[in-house]
């Protein structure tokens, strides 16, 4: 199948498309960087034309309440026409676990809108919530760390590597459309605060982790189970302690 990846440059996207070619398909990297934008529009139409599905990873370059919901409207109705006019036969996108649990999140609000889009769209599709990434764990304890101390939440966190977050997606693609939602995760779930508190020490990072039950995670409170998918999630198969980038 001819499947063209939006965002199919970045972190997940090229994954994707390497994983698909592998598979036998032609995967079609599309991006601002091979001349695709799916926010402008500019190249859709060429990209997506005989194309049997698309599969959208992109992300939006600022997390800014207002800035990340005109991305991801402005980019998705854009894509919707432009894969209705060419055809394609099944629209796929790249979402996360527990984006019905945060609505007061500004990031998880505008991929709500995103999914919503989609399924009012008419076209067939797909939408795979994930969990956290392996390759954004430093940029939580960063993003946490107030006054040298890393501030976490003591809920319950399965984050999993890139490359199953792009095999999963992956499938997905290849398949028949689910018309509905996918769950994916990593193998393992942690207390968030512990997770923390190994991973800095397997860094060698002095930062001490403390558990703080209002810790926010980017800018909102969660929930027990709000970073974690609910019963029946398809898992990955890398483990944190095996995963190559681990102490990177």
């Amino acid at each position: 199948m001819k499947i063209v990846v939006i965002g199919g440059t970045g972190l997940i996207g090229s994954k994707l498309v390497s994983w698909l070619g592998e598979q036998g398909h032609e995967a079609v990297a599309a991006s601002p960087r091979t001349g695709v934008n799916a926010l402008t529009g500019e190249g859709l139409a060429g990209a997506l034309a005989g194309a049997d599905v698309v599969a959208d990873v992109s992300n939006s370059p600022s997390f800014e309440a207002g800035a990340v919901m005109e991305f991801f409207e402005t980019s998705t109705r854009n894509l919707i026409e432009a894969a209705s006019a060419a055809g394609v036969g099944h629209h796929v996108a790249l979402s996360v676990v527990g984006t019905h649990r945060t609505p007061a999140n500004d990031y998880f609000r505008a991929k709500l809108a995103q999914e919503r889009l989609i399924e009012k769209s008419g076209l067939p599709f797909s939408i795979v919530h994930a969990t956290q990434f392996f390759e954004f764990v430093r940029g939580i304890a960063d993003e946490s760390t107030q006054d040298g101390q890393v501030r976490i939440a003591p809920v319950l966190f399965q984050p999993m590597a890139g490359d199953d977050v792009a095999r999963a997606v992956g499938r997905v693609a290849a398949g028949p459309p689910l018309n509905g939602r996918i769950e994916v995760a990593g193998p393992e779930r942690f207390r968030m605060d512990e997770f923390f508190r190994e991973a800095l020490a397997s860094w060698g990072d002095p930062r001490e982790v403390v558990t703080d039950p209002h810790a926010r995670y980017f800018g909102t409170e969660v929930g027990e189970h709000t970073l974690v998918p609910d019963d029946g999630a398809v898992l990955g198969e890398i483990r944190y302690r095996d995963w190559p980038g681990r102490d990177a």
